[in-house]
């Protein structure tokens, strides 16, 4: 079709790109380009750090690594002819490391924007990498001023406010935002502000797809100047969406508002996304899951199915003399539902064989946690084996409460490439489930219903060793992910000595956590980046 004079029509491309994969991502630009009919839009707009991927981390230092961004821009700037594109990309300009948003018209670069406000906090770590810009950086589109920004500019009032000050009458911020609960209504808070601020309409850009344990979940959205929102990308999918904008009265035209999922599909589909591109983008053909007939293990086997297909999923159930038939049952109902690969392996004689070469070691000495860790070290052996093997990535089940307070076998079911669970607390473990089975029971009732037990001894509960996770998981939270004070979590009604134990637990237990696999980041506080603590410390908080 032919592009009016009178409207405006932009193109968000809310997509996946893989970190440092420079010539896979500029490939996957051009064919996005190729594949646009020219007569359909005016401008096409790419996330942050497009080329790179987000975030590059120390890859930026690496002097190698702006050869081939030249190399790359150069690529797509000869794709770019009948309409501009608007792309994140690192620059290195005389000494020093920006990250930038290049607008490239007609086969060149029109337009470079330098980001302001570098962040410092959580998982970002932007001043160890870059220089902070201080220029806005506007363009002429059709007659209407184009004022950018990225991500990080848009929460604070001055690099907007100095792109309206110097014209701008629409603006395009570029973002690779991560994905945690609230974070996509934080986001259009903080921008309706900003908006509120300028009167000026404004586009928000985001990456989509999963980096390690960030995962970026898209919801691209645009806002119109009375802080309205006017478009919503699809949240965790990649999309292209084409808006209009009214050169004349500088309107945007209403769009496909697509709404926000609801707590536990968000979570859901964090970690499908998470887990498909962690395995994906580090070249494995699938995956193992340890089945136990827990609710644990249940949950990661389905979001695993989901990410990758039943047929790249394998499921092995390693039983021992403690494990309920109930555990066999459920476990192989839920294998068979799902259509994976399953097998039984018993451990049992490999159990014995261990307690009889350990006879010596262990005489005169009661039994403890420690004949349970042979259990658990010897199915991770197994896994392992496996995985070497038929070269499938183990996935470990453990839940956030349970790296919290150390419920954990470092070594054994800690053993794996990927803890699909770690930042999921128990309680959500169970409501996330159940949003599993809204449509047709998937995962057997009678695994969410039952007391949770790791059966690695007689009548085993979770709750001998802990707190029941209701309360555990509410304590954990002011602890963790508030950084409340000991005295300030019992003024909330907790019993003391109990908020010291499990205070105790969290701190004597970061020597494990910092052995555990990664996990798909879904709260404000994950154990990681997020939560940098010395391992080893005598602070003791009160």
């Amino acid at each position: 079709m032919n592009r009016s004079t009178d409207k405006l029509c932009i193109g968000i491309a809310q997509q996946d790109f893989s970190v440092g994969n420079i010539n896979a991502n500029t490939q996957k630009i051009i064919k996005i380009i190729n594949d646009i009919d020219p007569g359909d839009i005016d401008l096409l707009v790419f996330p942050e750090l497009t080329i790179t991927g987000y975030p590059p981390e120390d890859i930026l230092l690496r002097p190698g690594l702006y050869r081939q961004l030249d190399n790359a821009l150069l690529a797509i700037c000869c794709e770019v002819d009948q309409f501009d594109v608007i792309l994140g990309m690192p620059r290195l300009f005389e000494g020093k490391r920006y990250n930038s948003a290049f607008v490239i018209r007609q086969g060149k670069v029109h337009k470079i924007y330098d980001k302001w406000v570098l962040p410092n906090y959580s998982v970002f770590d932007e001043k160890r990498y870059f220089s902070s810009g201080n220029d806005s950086a506007i363009f002429q589109l059709k007659g209407l001023s184009v004022g950018l920004t990225i991500c990080e500019d848009i929460w604070q009032p001055e690099p907007a406010g100095t792109a309206v000050a110097d014209g701008a009458q629409l603006l395009i911020n570029i973002n690779a935002s991560p994905f945690h609960l609230g974070k996509m209504e934080q986001r259009e808070s903080v921008v309706a502000e900003r908006v509120k601020e300028t009167s000026v309409p404004l586009i928000y850009a985001n990456l989509v797809g999963g980096q390690d344990e960030l995962v970026f979940d898209g919801a691209s959205f645009v806002i119109n100047e009375k802080q309205k929102i006017t478009s919503r990308l699809a949240a965790f999918e990649e999309a292209i969406e084409i808006v209009e904008v009214d050169v004349n009265t500088i309107k945007v035209k209403p769009g496909d508002v697509k709404p926000h999922p609801d707590i536990n599909a968000a979570i859901y589909k964090a970690l499908v996304l998470g887990v498909r591109d962690y395995v994906q983008k580090n070249g494995f053909d699938g995956v193992i899951i340890g089945l136990s007939g827990g609710i644990d293990s249940a949950l990661t086997l389905v979001v695993a199915v989901e990410a990758l297909g039943a047929e790249n999923v394998e499921a092995v159930m390693l039983p021992t003399r403690y494990t309920s038939d109930m555990s066999l049952d459920d476990a192989k109902t839920l294998a068979e539902r799902l259509n994976v690969d399953y097998k039984i392996i018993a451990i049992e004689s490999a159990f014995e064989l261990f307690l009889s070469l350990l006879s010596d070691e262990f005489e005169g000495k009661p039994v403890d946690a420690t004949e349970e860790n042979i259990q658990a070290r010897i199915r991770a052996v197994l896994l392992m084996a496996i995985s070497n093997k038929k070269g499938k990535m183990v996935l470990t089940t453990g839940n956030k409460s349970e790296m919290a307070v150390g419920y954990s076998t470092l070594y054994g079911d800690m053993a794996g490439g990927f803890d699909v669970l770690k930042d999921v607390p128990k309680t959500r473990v169970f409501e996330v489930s159940r949003y599993c089975n809204r449509d047709q029971e998937v995962i057997p009732e009678r695994i969410i219903t039952r007391p949770p037990s790791a059966e690695l001894r007689e009548d085993q509960e979770d709750q001998d060793s802990l707190p029941p996770y209701d309360i555990l998981d509410e304590i954990l939270e002011y602890y963790i992910e508030q950084d409340l004070s000991i005295e300030a979590i019992v003024g909330k009604g907790f019993d003391d000595s109990l908020v010291k134990k499990v205070a105790r637990l969290v701190d004597l237990n970061e020597y494990k956590r910092s052995q555990a696999p990664p996990g798909v980041r879904i709260t404000p506080r994950a154990f990681g980046r997020d939560r940098r603590y010395p391992i080893t410390s005598g602070f003791v908080d009160k």
